[in-house]
């Protein structure tokens, strides 16, 4: 088919066999930039981690049982994934069209308006909005992992990409340390913070915190950083009617290549173990010990989150590219699932000598030595989103491509947080293997996908021969 071999010469463009070349050197100051943007979600999103359970029992919708709090916690994580599942896909076709830039900025500020918006929601359906609000604007997850592939090629882009895990684990640890330390401030800074708006909106300053960063990376981001997609949009005036185009005429079924599907469906399945423990870490942490936490306030949770993210984004950008280099793509993925096994079974273990000795040196053995395997298993992000990238059929279609494994993701993370929650807090409430049966399905669920994990391939995408490029 002579359109199948356009598309298969173009990707062997986009996609050269590897051989021993010098590294391309990477655009610092385009990457920086881009790992600003990366970093403004998992420190909006995750600056809510340490007070959501607790804003969730002040707000009367659960009746004053806390065991019922984890449901409304996990819904709340789940409505950001399946309002941006809805428009993520449409964001990223029409960065191929318009151009990454565009996008890119609409997302940050539509970030920004929905955390101020949570900020002052003082009921439950407010809350919903904003989570709402935030999903259906913001596309930025998927256009900027496309702007990082328009930025890098097979030389550099286990080098690129190891900034991901980077960003993420950068905004990992500042967002919960904001959320854990300027929640209630006119409880924690009476001096500063005496007015009734205080008491009145008790979340608000670090949403206000939050909010602001993410304006201020908008503002670096207008002035300093250059169009990466290969179509670009020369005149303003045209790019609203550009989005309410298609923003690729390509059909869709055109990418559901070998390499497509295995690439998606590995980084659905990882999305989803990734999603299930980081919902239920803050729950457990918070959860009297006798309900089957550690009963860990705010403010620690915080801190110690916030340590974890910073330890993890150290080692992220020292050494995953090397490692990368040296055991390949797939051996990475499959060591990060992998770490995810003893990462579950330590939790329910600092539950039960907890319940027998309270919490001591010990707990903290284990719970640093917890930080430290999901700090190997976040290698899994570079590793997965460099198949996906390698997988694209043509340069064209890499927003498209992107855009089509978010959407996969976003509707797993949609699902993963309001599941994993929920089934935490009903095998507490039912008492259910002594209140521990979620973690057996968590461990089938880590299993199952290592088994999915072992189609990668053992070299990328593009060093294969031509019959691998079509399912």
């Amino acid at each position: 088919m002579e359109g199948d071999r356009l598309i298969d010469d173009d990707f062997r463009s986009l996609h050269p066999t590897k051989e021993h070349q010098k590294p391309t050197p990477l655009p610092w100051l385009q990457i920086s930039i881009l790992v600003l943007i990366q970093v403004c979600e998992p420190m909006t999103a995750e600056s809510i981690y340490p007070y959501i359970n607790q804003l969730v029992s002040e707000l009367d919708i659960t009746g004053g049982d806390k065991r019922k709090v984890g449901y409304y916690a996990g819904l709340l994580f789940s409505l950001f994934f399946v309002t941006e599942a809805m428009t993520v896909l449409y964001w990223n076709r029409i960065s191929d069209r318009v151009g990454r830039k565009p996008i890119l900025i609409f997302g940050l500020f539509g970030t920004a308006l929905s955390m101020l918006c949570f900020g002052l929601s003082r009921t439950f359906w407010a809350l919903v909005f904003s989570r709402c609000l935030c999903g259906l604007l913001n596309g930025n997850i998927g256009v900027m992992k496309s702007a990082l592939g328009d930025l890098t090629d097979h030389t550099n882009r286990a080098q690129g990409y190891a900034f991901i895990p980077v960003a993420w684990s950068v905004g990992a640890s500042i967002g919960p340390w904001i959320g854990g330390s300027l929640s209630k401030p006119h409880d924690n800074f009476p001096s500063t913070f005496q007015g009734a708006f205080w008491q009145e909106y008790p979340y608000f300053l670090p949403c206000l915190i939050t909010s602001g960063f993410v304006l201020l990376v908008a503002i670096i981001f207008l002035k300093l950083f250059k169009e990466t997609a290969p179509k670009l949009w020369t005149n303003p005036y045209h790019l609203l009617g550009d989005l309410t185009q298609t923003g690729n005429t390509v059909p869709l079924n055109s990418l559901l290549t070998r390499p497509v599907i295995i690439s998606i469906s590995n980084c659905m399945v990882h999305a989803c173990i990734a999603m299930v423990h980081a919902s239920i870490l803050p729950l457990f942490f918070s959860m009297p010990i006798e309900l089957g936490g550690l009963g860990f306030s705010p403010r620690i949770i915080g801190f110690i989150m916030g340590i974890y993210g910073l330890c993890s984004g150290l080692f992220q950008v020292l050494f995953v590219a090397r490692i990368v280099q040296h055991l390949g793509e797939r051996s990475v993925f499959l060591i990060g699932l992998l770490c995810y096994i003893p990462a579950f079974i330590s939790l329910p273990i600092m539950n039960a000598y907890a319940r027998q000795f309270r919490v001591t040196p010990v707990i903290w053995v284990l719970v640093t030595v917890t930080f430290i395997l999901l700090t190997i298993a976040d290698m899994a992000y570079a590793a997965i989103y460099m198949f996906i990238t390698a997988s694209a059929p043509n340069r064209s279609l890499l927003g498209t491509t992107n855009g089509l494994a978010q959407t996969a993701v976003s509707v797993v993370n949609a699902v993963s947080p309001v599941l994993s929650t929920s089934a935490l807090s009903f095998s507490v409430e039912k008492n259910i293997l002594g209140g521990y049966g979620a973690y057996i399905l968590f461990l089938l669920l880590v299993c199952s996908a290592m088994l999915l994990a072992l189609k990668l391939p053992y070299k990328m995408w593009e060093e294969h021969d031509d019959d691998i490029l079509q399912y």
